[in-house]
């Protein structure tokens, strides 16, 4: 396996969202220095100026969102709820501040790490959503704007991976925004570890 470039990354979004799906995340950890890894299983698509669910639409610029108008291959780590982080890949170019959400990974590698940073014994739990990833993986606000291409956090290529994704809505998106219905989440077929295989 070898590091995605950034050059995959500064891509049309959606195709971004599908491809990465199978490749592997790979945190180093800060305090004990191993490397913990996960399949990336899940991913949604954000659109940047014209998604009414992406926090650039309409071209918002913020303390929070200046990240996202970084070239594509950066991390785009954003605070929700007052206590949990969400993991984003930065794609396209600084005139299009898209991004793509890992929602769920299968944990591979440091999973003792993994426990410990979530405080669970249970494997299917560890990594089933953006906000136990962040844990699991003690990704936190100190990577936000970090290069992929970095020591510290960075994405492997798996050759291994060509698997037709489904394809489905969002996942807690208000029903009344405009972008509700738009078929931007991608998922693994039959993997245990995605957050949520079926949404009505």
């Amino acid at each position: 396996m070898s590091k995605l470039k950034k050059s995959f990354f500064q891509r049309d979004t959606v195709t971004v969202a599908r491809e990465v799906l199978g490749c592997i995340l790979v945190r180093k950890d800060p305090f004990s220095g191993n490397l913990l890894k996960g399949r990336i299983v899940e991913t949604e698509a954000y659109l940047g100026l014209e998604d009414p669910s992406c926090h650039s639409f309409n071209g918002r610029r913020t303390e929070r969102t200046k990240t996202m108008y970084l070239t594509g291959g950066h991390a785009y780590i954003y605070f929700i709820y007052g206590m949990h982080y969400c993991f984003n890949i930065v794609t396209e170019n600084t005139e299009k501040p898209e991004a793509v959400l890992i929602r769920a990974l299968e944990p591979l590698k440091g999973l003792s790490n993994m426990r410990k940073n979530r405080n669970q014994q249970n494997r299917t739990n560890l990594t089933t959503g953006p906000a136990k990833l962040c844990q699991a993986l003690n990704i936190t606000k100190e990577l936000n704007g970090a290069s992929l291409e970095s020591r510290n956090i960075f994405i492997e290529s798996d050759v291994s991976k060509a698997i037709e994704p489904v394809e489905t809505r969002r996942i807690g998106l208000s029903p009344t925004s405009d972008s509700f219905w738009w078929p931007l989440r991608f998922f693994l077929p039959n993997n245990p570890y995605v957050s949520l295989p079926e949404i009505k």
